[in-house]
């Protein structure tokens, strides 16, 4: 069953219709509203969704996906791409099997344009109470953050421990797990980042949360989690990356707080066989439901053996058009270099979900 509904998936994805850019979900049923800000939403989703009657797939949705920013540092001002994709999503008649096809058209200046193409390509299955079983190429989770979609972080750019760490896809299979109490993403995957070679090793990426207040009124209580995990895996060399993360959210207001540290990393920035170590803090407030204040000290040490400290200070506002699907972001970001000469940077982006 399992081939015939790849088949039908890459079969699926030569029609005219689009989908939703979005991470695996536990609950694929699960409404995705578009004044919602805490989650991923789309503008056309209604519009480019078909529903089929009489097959195997219930839905087939095309998508598209813009993110972009004018970047003004030290008087020089550029426009830049953090992401273009498109691609196609949809369920199964089953209520209980997800898929995703996605392709990147934005340029990554270490890897070819085929080689960075292919992003989200997955099937996911809730069968068994609790859990997503994931087959496929997805993001790991690699720190709390750097586990994270773009579309919903709180300002326009990762932290340093995410950027260097984590925000990277790679191909495996995983199992995510969700109580009250409890929820943990655990997988095995390819050492390979951006399909620049074949199985250069293996990894096991783990990821677990609590949450002590979820049998509490969250109004009254807010949202509590604490969590940890580790990546581990061989490519070019051994490599180790542990991490804690603490978050609180009640009603307006929400806190991250996040460590990691790495004897070895391969993330979105590629192998590095140092010695690095960060952490970051970031506080939101929302003054209405469409606009929210951020700010963030992010803290990055490239290598503990030497004397380099990297450091960010960001404010930062975020005005919700229409939820995460239709957004303006404005950054301000201090970066001090305790080796080199201070920078200010400026960052007015927009994030535009189809």
């Amino acid at each position: 069953m399992i081939f015939l509904r790849i088949a039908l998936f890459l079969f699926l994805f030569s029609m005219p219709y689009v989908y939703g850019i979005e991470e695996v979900k536990l609950d694929i049923k699960d409404l995705r509203e578009v004044d919602a800000s805490s989650q991923t939403s789309y503008l056309l989703e209604e519009v480019l969704t078909k529903h089929f009657d009489k097959s195997p797939v219930e839905t087939v949705h095309l998508f598209g996906y813009y993110r972009a920013a004018f970047d003004y540092e030290d008087d020089d001002l550029t426009y830049g791409f953090s992401s273009m994709s498109a691609g196609i999503d949809g369920d199964f008649k089953d209520g209980k099997t997800h898929y995703e096809m996605r392709f990147r058209f934005n340029p990554k200046h270490d890897c070819s344009f085929l080689q960075y193409f292919p992003s989200n390509m997955y099937i996911a299955n809730t069968s068994i109470p609790h859990h997503t079983v994931v087959l496929g190429h997805t993001r790991t989770p690699t720190g709390y953050e750097g586990g994270k979609s773009l579309t919903t972080l709180p300002l326009y750019a990762y932290s340093q421990i995410s950027r260097n760490f984590g925000n990277v896809r790679k191909v495996g299979a995983r199992v995510k797990g969700n109580y009250d109490y409890i929820e943990y993403d655990l997988g095995g995957y390819s050492s390979d980042v951006y399909f620049t070679s074949f199985f250069p090793g293996a990894e096991f990426a783990g990821w677990a949360s609590i949450k002590p207040l979820a049998k509490l009124d969250s109004e009254k209580y807010g949202v509590l989690k604490l969590g940890g995990g580790i990546t581990t895996g061989q490519r070019h060399g051994d490599y180790f990356v542990s991490g804690a993360y603490a978050g609180y959210e009640r009603q307006k207001f929400s806190a991250d707080f996040e460590w990691a540290k790495a004897d070895g990393y391969n993330g979105a920035r590629g192998f590095s066989s140092n010695k690095a170590e960060g952490f970051y803090t970031t506080l939101g407030y929302k003054i209405t439901p469409k606009l929210q204040l951020v700010t963030r000290y992010d803290q990055f040490k490239p290598n503990v053996d030497l004397s380099v400290v990297k450091r960010e200070y960001s404010a930062g506002m975020n005005y919700f058009i229409k939820g995460q699907a239709l957004k303006v972001m404005l950054n301000y970001i201090f970066c001090q270099n305790n080796t080199s000469k201070d920078s200010h940077r400026i960052l007015l982006g927009t994030q535009v979900l189809l």
